[in-house]
């Protein structure tokens, strides 16, 4: 399982250190993409096959499957990572997620997400007020006490 929160820099070359708690679990193929939220989703080979296979069963005549699958594998780069446990980031994938300068990298669950600096502090200060509310919706049942 892929957690935890890692602070980095990209360098001129758009390139990031990966941590290597997360490198081990990821291999080293991954497959970088535009995520959700103006971040990158990052997978293991094996996550992204199982992705694909979803994708491909979306229903080719809907706008919405059609419009989503577009913008999220046309993104898509497959990477390695080199010696010093960097990859090389593509130029329309960090201005799709502003990524400058100071980044922020979280594990969450069956993949990576990269976000620039600023985007990840908006997305916490407002995630923070509605953590409660989420929660509650999220793991509600139907068992009554």
């Amino acid at each position: 399982m892929l957690m935890g929160e890692f602070h980095h820099n990209i360098d001129e070359k758009r390139r990031i250190i990966m941590p290597s708690k997360l490198r081990e679990e990821l291999g080293n193929t991954i497959i970088i993409t535009r995520g959700l939220e103006d971040c990158l989703f990052i997978y293991s080979k094996e996550e992204w096959s199982q992705i694909v296979t979803k994708l491909k069963n979306l229903p080719f005549t809907k706008k919405d499957a059609r419009s989503f699958t577009r913008v999220f594998l046309s993104g898509a780069t497959e990477t390695e990572f080199d010696k010093q446990g960097r990859i090389k980031l593509p130029l329309p994938l960090t201005e799709y997620a502003t990524l400058l300068k100071e980044c922020v990298i979280i594990g969450v669950n069956d993949r990576v997400e990269i976000w620039s600096k600023d985007n990840w502090n908006a997305f916490m200060n407002k995630s923070k007020e509605e953590l409660s509310d989420l929660a509650d919706h999220l793991f509600e049942t139907d068992i009554e006490v």
